[in-house]
Order: structure tokens, then C-alpha cells, then sequence
């Protein structure tokens, strides 16, 4: 029989501050201003979900936790905070790390096809309005009606493409396809590529499978997406990471209540995604977060202050570490006493004074105990990571991409025949089919009309053909479903 999980020993007050790992899939939250410590935090219970076999996802959003990887031993700041606290044999070490790139430069090249992102995400990357999103979300059906596989860019512009041409055809079914809305899709498509996101979509797709991965000692894998030029992009960085959820929460199986969590999910900068969301993803947002425990998934949103959350999400977080807050102004001093009311109070202190005058590495912490109900808050110090603090040289960083198992899988781009391939063989088709008359005032008139009927027949010829090999491989993920189709 395995052995129980034991507490994880993360920071010290008047007494050692434990998180249990049956609770960590209730979720948490990291929060305080910038320089008080929050990456720190991060990096320790990272170290110390992957000591007891947990799998960790983050995004390294500044560069610099790649050091993960080897043994610390390089500030003497942890030193002294290692001696402040009287850990005894607290020693350097490192951790198995895995690196992932969207841009497939500093790690493991991450994509996932247009299909598995939807519409709905799709139109948030993109920056649609209400209208725009409508026409994207009618071109993703007509691809899915058409047996089309929409799996990288050139595949959704020439989608975007057939069906401004077609609008007239395609209006009696799928309503009105504005030219204007067909234009701003298309220059926003445009833009996104000439980014260089066009690497990220296509195959193979990311499986997120292989970050539920151990080493050879048992200790969890440490995923670290290198997102310092992702972040640059903060819609692009929080849908992709919004993406990544709704994907862990279709493909992970139902757990149950479990000894220890499958995965932990890092959410840095985590109020980007709220940024400018609407009601309607929004309230996805929250049904992923409340049901994805189930799946053994834990996930800690990292932010600057809780107020950041919508109250939803903020009342799913059980487990808090809340750093230092300024309050300068009158709004600041409003935002503290919210923090302050987020957590359950300590008498022997003032949590809403103790919050503004927390050094750094300070934290006032409140985790979840056996019974699932937050503890009465303490003023402790996190521990210091035992992973080196110093990033990676680009040589070392290389080093454990080349070394890691699932390069082979994900080095080479796969680009098999989607929408792009097929609607270039319907234009080819129409053509063929044109009689070849001289034109001249004699010529006969050929209406818009004809041409489009061939296409027509072309298209649901093409559907019959295909539908039934490829109807089961367009796939959509849980939050694109929600204006499309779902998973078929």
C-alpha cells in the first residue's frame, strides 16, 4: 500500500505552517503587490508538490524560474532565511523540470489545432465584438457541416474566405455573413500570424497528459511554459492558459476525492483573464474552476490582489497566501481591507494593519485543514526555495529540452490535408469546369450564381466523402463548445 502523503512544510510563524495535499485540489490563491515575494511562494510549493510526486504547471512569465532545474546554493539571501527559520538540513537541490514554448524556441513546441480552441476563444484572442464573434462562430460550423478539419491558420483564413464568398449561398441557413465583419476577422487573423502565433496552431497537438509525468525518483514534474514573450500579448497568454484548463478539464477522468492532487495548475497574472471577459465566458470560467477539482486538479491563481477575482472564483480558493499591499491612496486603503476580509481572522493581530507592514517573503496564510474549513490566519515567513534562483544559460536550458522523453513526439510539425488543401481543390474543380468560350461581346453570361452552385455540389460531394472519416476528429474543447457544436 503507498504511503500517505505527508503535510507540505511551507512557511513558519510561531509554528510550521503545513498545506495538506488531499486539500490542495480545492484550489488557492497567491496574492500581493509587486517585489513582495509571490514568484517565491510559487517556486517553493512547486519544489514541494513535485517532492511528494504532484506534477506542477506554470508559466514563467519574467524568465526566471527556469533554475528549478539545478540545485540553489547561488543567493546567500536564502541562506539567511534558511538559518532565520532554523531549518535544520536544509540543503540545494533541483527538480525535474520540462519546457514548453508556444513559440517552440526555449522548449517544447506547444500547439493545439483551431478546432480544439472554438470560437468563443478564438474571438477573445482576436479581439472581435459581439457581431464579429458571430460571423467567426458561424465560419467554424459551415467547416464543421463540410466535414473541414480547421487545424492551423491557413486553414481558418481560407475557411474565413470561402465563406465571405459564399455569404449569399450561406445566409439562407447560417443568417447574415457581413463583409465588414469577414474583414476585420481576416485583418486581425493577419496580425496574429505576422506575430508569429501561427506556430501554435497546428499538429501534433499538444497531448496535456504528458504533464502528469515523474522521474525516476517518484518526484513530480515541474511543466514551465516560457511565456516572458507570450505575456507581451496579455489576451493571447490568458486564453492560452485558459485554453490549457478547459483541455486538463476534458481530458482528465473523474478522481474522486484523492490523497494527493493528479496536478497543480500555477495561474500567474491570473487577472488578465478576467480583463475584458464577458458575462458568458466569464460564468464558464467559474463552472471550470468549481468542477475541475473533481478531476484531481488543483489550481492556485496568482495576482496582485484578491479584488482582482470575481467573488465567484475568489469563494473556490481555499488555500491563501496573501503578501504585502500598499495602501497610498484611499482606493488602496479600500482594496487592503477587502484583502483583509478574504481571510478568516486572527484576534491576536490586525489582519488589515498586518497586510501593509509585511516584509518580504512575509505572508499572512490561512490553509484548508482535514475538514476541508480554512484555519484561523497566521503571519509567517515562506520558506526559501532550494532550486537555484539564477535562470538558466540558453546551453542549459537546451540541454534538458533535448534530454526530455517527449521531444521526439512534438519536434516535427505534422501538416496533413485540412480545409486549406480541400477548398484549394474546389477552386481548382470550378475552374476546370468553366467552358473554355472567347470572350467578346458574343460570349455568353455566366451568373454568380452558377459558379456558386458548382462550388456547392463540390462542397457536399466533399462532405459525403469525408464527413465520416474526419466527423469524429474536429474536436472542441469545453469553453470553444460553448458557442459551437462540442466535442464529436
Amino acid at each position: 500500500m503507498p504511503e500517505r502523503p505527508v503535510p507540505i512544510p511551507f512557511a513558519k510563524g510561531e509554528e510550521i505552517i503545513y498545506m495538506l495535499p488531499a486539500m490542495a485540489n480545492r484550489h488557492g490563491l497567491v496574492a500581493g503587490a509587486t517585489g513582495t515575494g509571490k514568484t517565491v511562494t510559487l517556486r517553493v510549493l512547486a519544489e514541494q508538490f513535485s517532492r511528494i510526486g504532484v506534477p506542477v504547471f506554470l508559466a514563467d512569465i519574467k524568465g526566471d524560474l527556469s533554475g528549478l532545474a539545478k540545485p540553489g546554493g547561488d543567493n546567500p539571501k536564502i541562506t539567511e532565511r534558511a538559518a532565520e527559520l532554523g531549518l535544520a538540513g536544509f540543503s540545494p537541490e533541483g527538480y525535474p523540470v520540462t519546457f514548453w514554448d508556444v513559440y517552440g524556441e526555449s522548449g517544447l513546441p506547444v500547439r493545439t489545432t483551431v478546432s480544439e480552441m472554438g470560437p468563443l476563444l478564438f474571438s477573445r484572442i482576436l479581439g472581435l465584438n459581439e457581431v464579429q464573434a458571430g460571423v467567426l462562430t458561424v465560419v467554424f460550423k459551415v467547416a464543421d457541416d463540410q466535414g473541414l478539419l480547421l487545424l492551423d491558420l491557413k486553414d481558418l483564413t481560407s475557411m474565413v474566405r470561402y465563406c465571405g464568398d459564399h455569404a449569399k449561398d450561406l445566409k439562407t441557413r447560417y443568417g447574415n455573413i457581413a463583409p465588414a465583419s469577414v474583414g476585420a476577422i481576416q485583418r486581425n487573423l493577419l496580425a496574429l500570424e505576422l506575430a508569429g502565433a501561427d506556430r501554435f496552431f497546428g499538429e501534433p497537438a499538444l497531448n496535456v497528459m504528458d504533464f502528469v509525468k515523474t522521474d525516476p525518483s517518484g518526484r513530480g514534474m515541474i511543466n514551465i511554459l516560457t511565456a516572458d514573450r507570450l505575456i507581451q500579448s496579455p489576451v493571447v497568454y490568458s486564453t492560452f492558459l485558459l485554453w490549457l484548463l478547459s483541455e486538463l478539464f476534458e481530458q482528465f477522468p473523474e478522481a474522486g476525492d484523492l490523497e494527493k492532487p493528479k496536478l497543480v495548475f500555477f495561474f500567474d497574472e491570473a487577472h488578465l483573464l478576467f480583463q475584458d471577459t464577458g458575462k458568458p465566458l466569464e460564468e464558464k470560467i467559474v463552472q471550470v474552476v468549481r468542477l475541475i477539482r473533481s478531476k484531481g486538479i488543483g489550481v492556485f491563481f496568482v495576482t496582485q490582489n484578491p479584488v482582482d477575482l470575481p467573488d465567484p472564483v475568489l469563494g473556490q480558493l481555499g488555500n491563501r497566501v496573501q503578501h504585502a499591499l500598499r495602501a497610498f491612496t484611499p482606493k488602496d486603503q479600500k482594496e487592503v481591507k477587502a484583502a483583509a476580509q478574504t481571510l478568516r481572522q486572527n484576534p491576536a493581530f490586525d489582519t488589515v494593519a498586518a497586510i501593509t507592514t509585511l516584509r518580504i517573503g512575509e505572508a499572512l496564510i490561512s490553509t484548508l485543514d482535514a475538514t476541508g474549513s480554512p484555519s484561523i490566519v497566521s503571519r509567517a515567513l515562506v520558506y526559501p526555495p532550494e532550486s537555484r534562483m539564477m535562470p538558466l544559460s540558453p546551453g542549459e536550458r537546451s540541454q534538458v529540452v533535448i534530454a526530455s522523453p517527449l521531444r521526439e513526439r512534438y519536434a516535427t510539425t505534422i501538416d496533413r490535408e485540412s480545409a486549406y488543401e480541400t477548398l484549394q481543390r474546389r477552386v481548382a474543380a470550378v475552374q476546370e469546369t468553366r467552358p473554355s468560350t472567347p470572350a467578346g461581346p458574343h460570349a455568353p453570361k455566366r451568373s454568380g450564381s452558377g459558379s456558386a452552385d458548382v462550388v456547392g455540389a463540390a462542397a457536399k460531394s466533399a462532405a459525403r466523402a469525408i464527413g465520416s472519416q474526419v466527423g469524429r476528429e474536429i474536436i472542441r474543447g469545453l469553453l470553444g463548445s460553448l458557442a459551437g457544436t462540442g466535442k464529436k
